[in-house]
């Protein structure tokens, strides 16, 4: 836990998945997860499926953030992908959740909803607001957390790696989140 008591890598199980602090003996299990060049298609930084990629722009910064969860198939033991939290302003109680992934096979089976519903849950504890960063072309991402009852509050164009791309700020209040549920 941090100084301010907020608990940015908790347990939290829920009907077919686990989340659980990422660790740095995950890094094989998470990037066979992560491989799949469909899971980056939309994404400002569609080469993340890449070994020395992902281990430079993705898991290296996972580890460091304090915030890194891996997402285990209840079933299986087996990592199915990964979220994290980050920015935690605590002035302004506002996080952001992002940073997630999940295998294909668990694309359109209620993963992504139950892995936001614990994440969400868990950080009211403490935040009023969660922010999503989403890539402007990213529509499945968009239409993820639109779901959840989060609002499109703005954007900014950015760059990474010399590309350059729109990223979408998505805002979702706690009220917000119990009224769409």
């Amino acid at each position: 836990m941090g100084s301010s008591g907020i608990n940015l890598q908790p347990v939290l199980k829920g009907d077919t998945i686990t989340l659980r602090p990422l660790e740095r003996a995950d890094f094989g299990a998470l990037h066979s997860a992560a491989s799949d060049p469909e899971i980056w298609a939309l994404h400002p930084d569609s080469t993340r499926y890449k070994r020395d990629v992902f281990q430079e722009r993705f898991f290296d910064g996972a580890i460091s953030s304090g915030g890194a969860l891996a997402i285990e198939e209840n079933a299986t033991g087996r990592i199915i992908g990964s979220s994290r939290y980050y920015e935690w302003r605590p002035d302004t109680a506002e996080i952001s959740i992002g940073y997630t992934f999940i295998t294909r096979d668990h694309w359109g089976a209620g993963t992504n909803a139950q892995l936001k519903g614990l994440m969400l849950a868990h950080i009211y504890q403490w935040a009023e607001v969660v922010w999503f960063h989403v890539g402007k072309d990213n529509i499945r991402s968009r239409r993820a957390v639109e779901k959840l009852g989060a609002t499109l509050s703005h954007e900014k164009d950015r760059e990474l790696k010399g590309k350059p791309f729109v990223q979408l700020y998505y805002r979702l209040s706690q009220p917000q989140y119990q009224a769409n549920k």
